[in-house]
């Protein structure tokens, strides 16, 4: 396997142009079969994919992942973004650079949590550049249903106050497996502070957006989630499962697991059977 750092830069247009954005890639040492464009989740990075990736890479996928805008090694202000769109303009950049690399190979896109929530969104305009989609415990619904006043205040403290702590995660949700969430508390390039009220505004408004497009989406889907993820409702991939048009769709719910099912004892499993679902999508396609 052969790993590679480097950086992409966000185009003039973009809400954060100019910004640098860290890249990495984990490639097989014989040529792929497809290209897995990674989105990660809020607050954390994509080296924290370290194992998802060497997975990959053993079935036969290049793997290709930045920090979004405001975290991990890359610029920006972590727990605040000045628009939701910043984020698809990364998966843009990164997209454009695998398809530099691969030309020919098909593209499939793997989102998690906050991920698959850009994910979603960016298939909205954008699913004819993927073979597939894969979403791991997409934030599409919050696990509490925030009230109108909150909503309404949220809209305000957005505006005058973007930057101000409005919302903390607990880590306890990220796994049932004490090493990964004292591995994420440890983690220099993990955002352990409050969320700020710009990036909660946006993230609660794009939740709303895609609960009432996501009929548009017609990809190839596989939704996993588990069942007991405290920070992401898998009501979330379950409405995903009933309302996208996708003809060949799957949904996988975990009863036991947690927020990162990639980071649960049961890790393997679950990677297996996404690696086991992607190379199906390729038969199928003849690739």
């Amino acid at each position: 396997m052969k790993q590679q750092h480097g950086s992409l830069t966000l185009p003039a247009g973009s809400k954060a142009a100019g910004a640098k954005l860290h890249l990495q890639q984990w490639l097989p040492d014989d040529a792929p079969k497809a290209a897995i464009l990674l989105v990660h989740g809020y607050a954390e990075h994509a080296g924290r994919y370290q194992y998802f990736a060497e997975h990959c890479v053993g079935r036969g996928y290049a793997v290709f992942a930045i920090d979004h805008w405001g975290h991990g090694q890359s610029e920006g202000a972590p727990g605040y973004v000045p628009d939701f769109s910043v984020f698809h303009d990364g998966v843009d950049q990164l997209l454009v650079y695998a398809r530099q690399i691969f030309p020919e190979l098909p593209v499939m896109l793997v989102g998690h949590s906050m991920g698959g929530l850009i994910s979603a969104t960016y298939l909205l305009a954008n699913q004819s550049n993927f073979s597939a989609c894969v979403l791991s415990g997409p934030a599409i619904k919050a696990a509490e249903e925030p009230s109108a006043f909150l909503k309404a205040v949220s809209g305000f403290l957005s505006r005058f106050f973007p930057k101000l702590g409005v919302l903390e995660l607990d880590s306890n949700g990220v796994s049932r497996d004490p090493q990964v969430v004292a591995d994420y508390l440890a983690d220099p390039l993990v955002y352990n502070g409050k969320m700020g009220a710009r990036l909660a505004a946006e993230m609660l408004n794009t939740m709303t957006y895609i609960q009432r497009h996501a009929g548009k989406i017609s990809l190839p889907m596989l939704l996993l989630h588990g069942e007991k993820d405290s920070l992401a409702a898998a009501e979330g991939s379950k409405f995903l499962d009933g309302q996208i048009s996708s003809p060949d769709k799957s949904l996988i719910i975990y009863p036991e697991l947690f927020h990162e099912i990639f980071n649960e004892p049961e890790k393997d499993t679950v990677l297996s059977d996404m690696t086991d679902w992607l190379d199906r999508q390729l038969l199928a396609k003849g690739a």
